[in-house]
Formats: C-alpha cells, structure tokens, sequence
C-alpha cells in the first residue's frame, strides 16, 4: 500500500489494526527497559498505561502466546522479553494480537451477478483486485518485518520528553520484582 506523501516520498500505508496492538508496542517497550532478571506484573503494566487489568492482560497473553514475552508465573512473577529487542519485530508484536490472516479476503464476487461469465476458463487465473490488495499488504507486512522493537526503544531514547522519561523510570523501578 504505497502512496505518494506531501514530501515526495513514498509510504507504506497501513491497515486498521485493534487498540489492543497500541497497548501491546507500549508495554513491550517498557519490558525493554527492564533489567535482565526483573519482570513487572501486569497490575503495574495496566496502571501505568491507564488501561484496565482485565483488558491488558488478555493482550499480555497474546504475546506470551506468541513468545514475544514470558510470563513468570507465581506471587513474585510477571512480565518480561523473552528475547531481546532487536530479535522482536513489530509485525511479531501485530501478529500476536492481531493474528497473521490477511486482511484482504476476497470472496470472488466477478462470478456472481448479471455480468458474470459464463465459461469457467475465464476465472483460471486470480482476480486482479485480490492480486493488487495482497501485494500492497504484503508491501506493509514487510515494512513492519523490518522494524524492530530496538527500532521502538532507539526512537524513545530521542523524543520522549525527559521529565516523562523520568517519571516512567520512577514507576518502572518501583514496580519492578
């Protein structure tokens, strides 16, 4: 899906995607600042993220599901990575909640209706609607396949405010186990 932006360049578009990939990208970036060997529940995730227990956990088990993090069970346990940053993709993190169908489905709508034909030779090959929209989706698959989490943690480090940054690293260090 790509398109000439104001600037000249060209975009990849994206598809619409559930709430629940924006709550998943934010709490795999902040697992990533957490020290080898800490994890933080899912309680301190949701609380820091302004988002209810209940929703955010059935996020956290898409990720767990899709080892893009471990969930340490027991009275000290939680959420941790369980590879590094640069091993994490965003299409992972999409796909963990989202699942990995396409978005695109085409239900061969030439063949229905009054101007439909007749021979069935004539559907051999796939329809070119279908063939253009899962190439543009595969053109936004392998642009998110490209980014990584690392991508995600290099860009916080630049334009996060420091007061933010600051007050972040305050909760994540007293939430931590």
């Amino acid at each position: 899906m790509s398109d000439a932006s104001p600037n000249g360049k060209q975009e990849v578009l994206m598809r619409r995607m559930s709430d629940g990939v924006e709550a998943a990208l934010h709490c795999a970036l902040v697992l990533a600042g957490l020290p080898r060997g800490r994890v933080l529940a899912g309680k301190s995730l949701a609380a820091l993220h302004g988002v209810s227990e209940s929703y955010l956990l059935k996020h956290l088990r898409g990720l767990a599901a899709a080892s893009v993090i471990d969930a340490v069970p027991g009275p000290r346990g939680g959420y941790r990575l369980s590879r590094e940053p640069s091993q994490i993709t965003l299409l992972d993190i999409v796909e963990a909640i989202d699942g990995s169908e396409p978005a695109f489905v085409c239900r061969e709508i030439r063949r229905r209706g009054p101007g439909k034909a007749q021979d069935p030779c004539v559907y051999k090959a796939d329809c070119f609607i279908k063939t253009r929209m899962l190439a543009a989706e595969q053109a936004w698959r392998s642009a998110l396949q490209s980014q990584t989490l690392l991508d995600l943690v290099a860009d916080g480090e630049r334009l996060i405010d420091p007061h933010n940054k600051a007050a972040m690293a305050r909760f994540v260090a007293a939430e931590q186990r």
